[in-house]
């Protein structure tokens, strides 16, 4: 007996997620890692893996309490082992250490935290082709980038050093080893140099843990910290939340672009992040992509219409992408 009908329109989306972003061939191990909320989307992928013809196995975890924060041990110890691992969560372990463990053991890893039907449906039918060849164009950039500087009209003022990372791709399209992302695709984004951050930033998209914001959150930055947060009752949600959690926490831990055009702002940081035409900044850990920082937390704020220069070289003007 099934678990849930299949919904066509959400079993041709984990096709093309199977298929066309994770290359799944005959016979591979695929580990679909989901929990409770997840669990009628991660049912339609191991149904589908199993379509397929791969060795499908699926695993269900207790929701965790907070972004970033790590899997349980055994599933960790199954991620390492898999040739694919696709993981529809409530929370996200996208910046876990046994993320990028299995990665670095091989695995093609797909990470869906907070996807819904609606949002899968929706990104997973945007051109892959051409948002690979847009956020290549953009990380090679970052790459070679020493100084960004991130303005906006409501008062946003941040520049920070970059030089020496190296940017990830989250393109979407993950085929080869040890290749892995966010389902859905896009964005490049690269790990500032810590203690180098100073300015404003003032989020008025959404921010992870929150939503979309009803009034925007200005943070105030130096030396590569948060140090003020100001912002009415959103906030006084996000000092709540990082209050928790130390020091590391208000690390000034990513720069995100993102470019999937079919992405919208939703209030749900998987899909908002990857709005082409916006701008992210995380807060938190950072070591899995680049970065010095370990925290139990990871946290993007989504930056509407900004200005973005690269070594003075402009970037976006206003959220229109200018190269």
């Amino acid at each position: 007996m099934a678990l849930f009908d299949i919904n066509p329109e959400l079993y041709k989306a984990c096709e093309i997620a199977l298929k066309q972003c994770l290359g799944v061939r005959e016979g591979e191990s695929v580990v679909v890692i989901a929990d409770e909320p997840e669990r009628k989307i991660g049912y339609h992928l191991w149904m589908k893996a199993k379509e397929l013809n791969a060795e499908a196995v699926y695993i269900e975890i207790i929701p965790r309490k907070m972004h970033g924060k790590e899997p349980p041990k055994p599933v960790a110890e199954a991620m390492k082992t898999a040739n694919v691992i696709i993981a529809p969560t409530s929370k996200s372990i996208t910046h876990t250490l046994a993320k990028k463990e299995a990665c670095e053991k091989g695995a093609r890893v797909a990470t869906l935290p907070g996807i819904t039907e609606e949002i899968f449906i929706r990104t997973m039918s945007a051109d892959y082709e051409e948002i690979l060849e847009l956020t290549n164009r953009i990380a090679d950039i970052l790459d070679h980038g020493r100084i960004v500087r991130i303005t906006t009209s409501l008062g946003t003022d941040l520049e920070f050093s970059i030089e020496g990372r190296k940017a990830k791709r989250s393109t979407g399209i993950y085929r080869n080893p040890g290749e892995c992302g966010n389902l859905p695709g896009a964005e490049a984004y690269i790990a500032p140099v810590e203690g180098t951050a100073n300015g404003v930033v003032v989020i008025d998209g959404s921010m992870a843990g929150i939503g979309v914001l009803k009034d925007p959150i200005k943070l105030t930055i130096r030396d590569g910290f948060v140090e003020k947060i100001e912002g009415g009752d959103e906030g006084r949600k996000l000092e709540e939340i990082l209050s928790k959690y130390g020091k590391e926490a208000r690390n000034i831990a990513e720069f995100g672009i993102g470019t999937n055009p079919n992405a919208r702002i939703s209030g749900n940081i998987l899909e908002d992040e990857k709005v082409f035409g916006t701008v992210h900044i995380a807060l938190g850990s950072n070591y899995d992509f680049g970065g010095l920082m370990k925290a139990p937390i990871h946290l993007d704020g989504i930056i509407k219409n900004p200005t973005v220069r690269i070594d003075g070289k402009y970037l976006f003007r206003s959220g229109k992408f200018v190269i």
